[in-house]
């Protein structure tokens, strides 16, 4: 039960982000009349405090970032044995000379940025 919660959480606080937008910046996102619910349902945010703008309104687009990931486990090979940093970072791939038995030149992730 409590995995779920956390779930429901997390995703009410990414749309609570991308749905944060000026209301004379609204874009409309449903047809006059619809539903909160319906709304949602077709991933578009929905507010209605404001009259005289779009209460159904197209979310931000989610923000994102490329990082090298801390966990050598989770890297994915972007060279050859005994590439250097130089050839590496010249492919734009990440650099790191340890730990032994893991790519030393891996690829970046991409991540969503907080709000």
């Amino acid at each position: 039960m409590w995995p779920v919660l956390l779930l429901n959480e997390y995703l009410w606080q990414k749309a609570k982000c991308q749905c944060k937008i000026a209301a004379r910046e609204r874009r409309n996102c449903g047809p006059p009349g619809i539903s909160a619910a319906d709304c949602r349902k077709a991933g578009c945010c929905f507010n209605a405090s404001v009259p005289g703008v779009p209460w159904c309104f197209t979310a931000k687009p989610k923000k994102v970032k490329k990082v090298c990931p801390a966990d050598p486990r989770i890297r994915v090979n972007c060279g050859y044995p005994g590439i250097t940093a130089k050839e590496c970072l010249s492919r734009r791939c990440c650099f790191r000379a340890h730990p032994a038995g893991v790519p030393w030149c891996f690829y970046h992730r991409t991540v969503e940025e907080g709000c």
